[in-house]
């Protein structure tokens, strides 16, 4: 049996070396250590020894076993290694070549308009104010001057979450809010942007989810003019120096007088065509001198304070700022039309 186990090591050690191949080694490993390998095969012809010869030929099965282990172990790491190498040769890097330019993403068309309202505000003197979304119909409507079934609230197509909750409408909330916070304490200077929602068919004008900014200035003394230069400052802003407004009698459930903002055309100067229907004019916004009904509700005495609230469409400012002609482009994530403006 030693002269057996001894063929068995030199036999596999030679196979051993021979072999360039990782699975013809693992081939090795089970033709000689495995449950049937040709080693175990012999150790099991260890219980026909007698017991003084058992040790010895354990002894030599024990070592025959390290000594094929050692090998394999040895020309494992011999060929992973140069696995590794042929791999390495193979995938080498020219560093002598172009890089490919990463390409660098920039703010939301409608997040520029957004902030640049913002800072033309906050130079005036207003601070950002911020509202829930879910909101009630509290706020949403009858702290506005629209009491339950007022007719002026079909103006608005509501999606409603209870009777009691909603998707806002409009910002016009967060004036609310802030004017009961301030509980007619102090003047209120603010403007408020966010996302409304209306159960609205989708097309190149509407949106079911649009954003909308809101102004509010409410202190003792404030007048229509005051409203009126506000605009004014805006439109200039927004349009360019040379941009004329006229305000419009309109109707605001809000507001009394009501007006809405038209700028002069740019495309005409206000000689009209075809983007103004002729008219020279492009309604732009809506606002007035806040309601007493409002104030009041706000816990604003009428009697002392009065103010005045706009409000406005980013979409519809964008849109006039830069000849987009569809709402969705806005919404539908097209790289080649954000691009644009990645700088605007």
């Amino acid at each position: 049996m030693k002269e057996q186990l001894e063929a068995i090591q030199a036999e596999a050690l030679e196979r051993i070396y021979q072999t360039e191949d990782m699975k013809e080694l693992q081939d090795i490993k089970v033709a000689y250590l495995g449950k049937k390998g040709s080693l175990t095969g012999v150790l099991r012809g260890m219980g026909k020894l007698s017991k003084e010869e058992r040790p010895a030929v354990g002894e030599i099965a024990n070592r025959v076993r390290e000594a094929i282990t050692v090998s394999l172990d040895e020309k494992t790491e011999k060929l992973e290694q140069a696995e590794l190498e042929q791999q390495l040769q193979a995938e080498t890097i020219d560093v002598t070549l172009p890089g490919r330019p990463v390409k660098v993403g920039g703010s939301h068309l409608l997040t520029n308009i957004v902030e640049e309202i913002e800072d033309l505000f906050i130079g005036m003197g207003y601070e950002i104010r911020e509202g829930p979304e879910v909101e009630t119909d509290f706020y949403n409507f009858e702290a506005l001057n629209l009491p339950k079934n007022h007719p002026a609230r079909d103006m608005q197509d509501t999606f409603y979450i209870t009777n009691e909750l909603l998707m806002r409408t409009h910002t016009s909330p967060v004036q609310a809010r802030t004017m009961r916070e301030f509980k007619g304490e102090k003047p209120v200077k603010m403007i408020c942007p966010g996302k409304v929602y209306r159960r609205d068919t989708d097309d190149a004008t509407h949106s079911h989810q649009f954003t909308q900014i809101e102004g509010l200035y409410v202190d003792k003394n404030v007048r229509m003019s005051d409203l009126k230069g506000t605009l004014d400052a805006f439109a200039k802003k927004m349009f360019g120096e040379d941009r004329e407004i006229r305000l419009r009698p309109s109707f605001f459930p809000f507001t009394e007088p009501s007006v809405e903002m038209d700028i002069s055309c740019k495309v005409c100067n206000g000689e009209g065509c075809n983007v103004c229907k002729g008219t020279g004019w492009i309604e732009i916004l809506g606002g007035g001198m806040v309601h007493p009904r409002v104030l009041e509700m706000g816990g604003y005495d009428p009697e002392e304070y009065s103010g005045f609230a706009f409000g406005m469409g980013p979409e519809r400012i964008a849109m006039l700022k830069y000849g987009v002609n569809d709402i969705r482009q806005f919404y539908t994530n097209d790289i080649r039309f954000l691009k644009q403006y990645h700088h605007a």
